[in-house]
């Protein structure tokens, strides 16, 4: 039933007209997808992930990204793939259940609405890990969604 919750699309990062990396989250985890050039040894690909930063491109070559993160992450579970042509950068969130708006500090963050929704996919989300044996894929929320870090005590670390 959690995957009835997964993101339905990928957000995008355009910067001049140019798509940067894709990206979506869940409860855990914020994921940067990154199409690779094409001829470029993987072997020269790399990623640095540190609590609220990211670095990553070609060896030898200026950095493809060097920014901030818009919040903290737990570097040790925090990793990253190259699959099918695409980097793919797994970044745990420190603060579980924290609806990230961007995952770059002050850029590319998302318009009002889609925040909203955001937040609301997030929320039931965590009412589906709270609650597994129910089916919250179609449930709806009647005017603001609550944090779902916060709402009624915060999120259960069992």
């Amino acid at each position: 039933m959690a995957e009835k919750l997964a993101p339905e699309k990928r957000h995008t990062f355009v910067h001049g007209e140019k798509k940067i990396f894709e990206w979506d989250q869940n409860l855990d985890e914020l994921n940067i997808y990154i199409d690779l050039p094409p001829d470029v040894p993987k072997k020269l690909f790399y990623c640095k992930i540190v609590s609220q930063h990211i670095e990553l491109g070609i060896r030898g070559n200026p950095p493809f990204l060097n920014h901030d993160l818009a919040a903290a992450v737990k570097t040790d579970s925090s990793f990253w793939t190259l699959e099918d042509g695409t980097m793919h950068v797994t970044l745990t969130k420190r603060d579980k259940g924290k609806t990230w708006s961007s995952p770059i500090l002050g850029q590319g963050i998302l318009d009002p609405y889609s925040a909203d929704l955001e937040q609301k996919r997030l929320m039931l989300q965590r009412f589906q890990e709270e609650n597994p044996g129910f089916d919250f894929s179609q449930a709806q929320f009647s005017g603001s969604c609550p944090d779902p870090r916060t709402f009624m005590g915060g999120i259960r670390f069992d």
